[in-house]
């Protein structure tokens, strides 16, 4: 898996289908040599001559320049003139580091990261560890970069720990990884982009000379850039063509990019905003990067997501609920909103436990004094006047009818209408001197800060103590703004964004450890942290706030290039549709939300007895199905974003079950025949079809016939092998 080539000083790290090479450069420069498809051959060095000094770059190694090398992890402020992976201000005032190679070290198994969400191993586990320490010698500082080989998974992860030995620096860019490529000047750049109610729209671009990036500078990953990033060789679709992806396990600001020059050599890079971030090192003091999951597929983007998917289902996901079951639940939120009392709960989780959900979870307006969302947040204890037998009441009441109860929370933030900030005012991120502007009448809490982290931790524990709640929505409903710290010096400002992220990791690592068993659930306006930093504490994401089944077949087919299904909240909500309107069939709505971890986000007392019949079997199928869905491969076999049809196929663990679920975005009038052909199937074998038999090479080749009209906008398919 990872082995050094002493007589030519080479990393090789494999994987079953990969390669990552990397070579020292006369004992001093770690240069990125090759990543992609197995070799199954040494690496030919000879490469390194055609590196010679180009017109204009500084030679600093006889007739080379680093200028000019592909480097495994660049500085600022000397030879190379390209985006830095470290950049630091010395106390002489000086910005000069060269890193040059010093050791390695390769360990069995992955280390945890202080303090941050990362992938782990398992005992059984091909994984190894590969740590390269680099040194600056006049500043005496050193930079360790990891590198985790998950062979069966085919991933690599990647993370930089700084070490300061020296005196003071503030440390301005710290990245996970970068990775320099050769003859890179005819590829494309993939990102996922949005707003709030759609996340995760597919962008896609030619890469330029130049510097091409995403990323967020909102204090949290945001639905605006998901921290993930592709490179692609021109044309690559599903199934074809070459994908080198970059995700970032992180849930703040962050950067991923791509800078191309003038001779197509190509750097990638993704790690932690430099933008308004300092970060300061006294002698001794050290900084841990967040970890990168670099993934390459030879075989086009299909591939590269269902090598992610199964590595953040049973590498990143923990606890529990990671491989269990999960609840179907209703959510009283649209049902009611602010307007709701124990009986009306009750009403609404009595219909539901009639069509087999198993959960009922009571939203936003339980607490303090929060009769809108004005007031209250922040005040953590049961709202008297909505709740006057308390939630513990009401949850055994939810309990007597067989079901689950759950709750929502927004733990992060407060109103300046509640008793937490006439009491604390300075507990709210604020510049001193400046106004503070509200977002839904909100500020954020300084999660820098340990005193506010610990009334979080104490006060929402206390809550899940009082009754028998066993799913927890987790929701963050604003981004930073006048980010500042009361407790934290002047010169030390520039650490807040980052200190709240430990800070929140800190917390949810604490509740989520003193609750093993609540589902935890994260939110943020929808899918504005929908990111692999959050799925570490809660194995699902609330994916959007837009529920309209036609918008969420585009959101969960762009988050589906990253993250498993098994990550998303889906629900089935009520039409017209709350936020954009449209009426779309019942059957479409719950055959959309189905592949996802399935719920209602209505009142089932006001739906006809043919949608209830319908919600009734679509509880069955999902729970016949669940499986197949969460653990299963997928392939996307139509884009809703290029054509009027979204097509997914999930295949079992087994391979022996095959659900196809095609949707139309709109129905046609006498429109065409659509023959859709399925992938990943034994061309050997044969598949039962309602009684029908199928060759696995016919339903790859010609594949099944879909009639886009009224009565068949949404249909699934369930092959079963013979």
């Amino acid at each position: 898996m990872i082995r050094f080539d002493n007589e030519n000083n080479l990393f090789y790290l494999d994987t079953k289908t990969t390669s990552y090479v990397m070579g020292v450069f006369e004992n001093k420069v770690l240069l990125h040599l090759y990543w992609g498809e197995k070799l199954l051959n040494p690496f030919n060095t000879s490469i390194i001559s055609t590196m010679k000094r180009r017109p204009l770059s500084a030679r600093d190694y006889g007739e080379y320049s680093t200028n000019d090398f592909p480097l495994e992890y660049s500085t600022f402020g000397s030879v190379d003139m390209r985006l830095p992976a470290f950049d630091a201000v010395y106390a002489d005032g000086s910005r000069i580091t060269r890193l040059v190679y010093a050791d390695y070290t390769i360990t069995n198994g992955k280390p945890a990261l202080q303090g941050l969400p990362a992938t782990y191993c398992e005992a059984n586990d091909k994984v190894e560890t590969l740590t390269i320490r680099l040194h600056d010698d006049l500043k005496n500082v050193d930079v360790y970069l990891s590198y985790t080989v998950f062979e069966d998974f085919n991933a690599i992860t990647r993370s930089a720990r700084i070490v300061n030995n020296g005196e003071r620096l503030v440390l301005n860019t710290a990245m996970s990884a970068t990775v320099d490529y050769f003859g890179m000047g005819d590829c494309e750049f993939l990102q996922l982009d949005g707003h709030w109610c759609r996340e995760r729209n597919i962008t896609r671009r030619n890469v330029v000379h130049g510097n091409q990036n995403v990323e967020s500078r909102y204090g949290a990953s945001s639905a605006i850039h998901n921290p993930f990033m592709a490179i692609c060789s021109k044309g690559a679709d599903e199934r074809n063509g070459e994908v080198y992806g970059f995700n970032l396990v992180y849930s703040g600001n962050f950067t991923a990019g791509a800078e191309l020059d003038p001779y197509n050599c190509l750097r990638t890079y993704i790690g932690i905003n430099p933008f308004g971030f300092n970060y300061v090192l006294e002698n001794k003091e050290e900084f841990q990067t967040p970890e990168a999951v670099l993934v390459y597929s030879s075989n086009g983007f299909g591939e590269m997501s269902r090598i992610y998917h199964k590595l953040y289902r049973t590498r990143l996901c923990r606890g529990k609920f990671r491989d269990a079951d999960r609840f179907v639940l209703i959510n009283n939120w649209e049902a009611t909103y602010f307007d709701f009392n124990e009986e009306k709960l009750v009403a609404i989780a009595k219909k539901a436990s009639q069509i087999g959900v198993d959960t009922m979870v009571l939203d936003d307006g339980w607490f303090g004094a929060r009769n809108d969302d004005r007031a209250g947040l922040g005040d953590w204890y049961e709202n008297p006047d909505r709740l006057p037998n308390g939630l513990n009441s009401l949850a055994n009441k939810i309990n007597d009818l067989g079901m689950h109860f759950g709750l929502w929370f927004e733990p992060e933030m407060v109103n300046p209408d509640s008793e937490l900030y006439r009491k604390h005012p300075d507990w709210v991120l604020h510049t001193k001197g400046r106004e503070s502007f509200e977002t839904r009448y909100q500020l954020t809490l300084d999660l820098s800060r340990k005193d506010v982290c610990d009334y979080i931790i104490e006060s929402v524990c206390s809550v899940l103590q009082k009754a028998n709640i066993e799913y927890v929505k987790w929701d963050m409903n604003r981004y930073m703004t006048e980010v500042g710290s009361a407790l934290l010096p002047n010169d030390r400002q520039g650490e807040v964004m980052h200190r709240y992220m430990l800070g929140l990791y800190y917390v949810l690592e604490t509740i989520t450890s003193r609750f093993p068993d609540v589902l935890f659930e994260s939110c943020a306006s929808g899918g504005g942290r929908f990111d692999p930093g959050m799925l570490y504490y809660m194995p699902q994401t609330w994916t959007s706030d837009d529920s309209d089944a036609e918008e969420r077949l585009m959101i969960q087919y762009g988050t589906s290039i990253v993250y498993p299904y098994s990550s998303m909240g889906a629900h089935v909500s009520t039409c017209p549709n709350h936020q954009v309107g449209r009426t779309t069939p019942f059957k479409m709505r719950c055959n959309v939300a189905m592949p996802g971890q399935f719920g209602f986000e209505l009142d089932l007392n006001k739906c006809s007895e043919k949608e209830l019949e319908i919600a009734k079997q679509a509880v069955r199928d999902y729970r016949e199905l669940q499986r197949v869905f969460h653990n299963g491969n997928c392939y996307r076999l139509r884009s809703p974003f290029e054509t009027n049809l979204s097509a997914i196929e999930f295949i079992s663990e087994d391979e022996n079950t095959v659900v196809v679920c095609v949707d139309c975005k709109k129905a046609t009038p006498n429109s065409p025949e659509e023959f859709i052909r399925l992938a990943g199937l034994d061309k050997t074998a044969l598949y039962s079809l309602d009684g029908e038999i199928y060759g696995g090479d016919y339903l790859m080749n010609i594949g099944i016939l879909f009639k886009n009209n009224s009565e068949h906008i949404s249909n699934r398919y369930i092959f079963n092998k013979c």
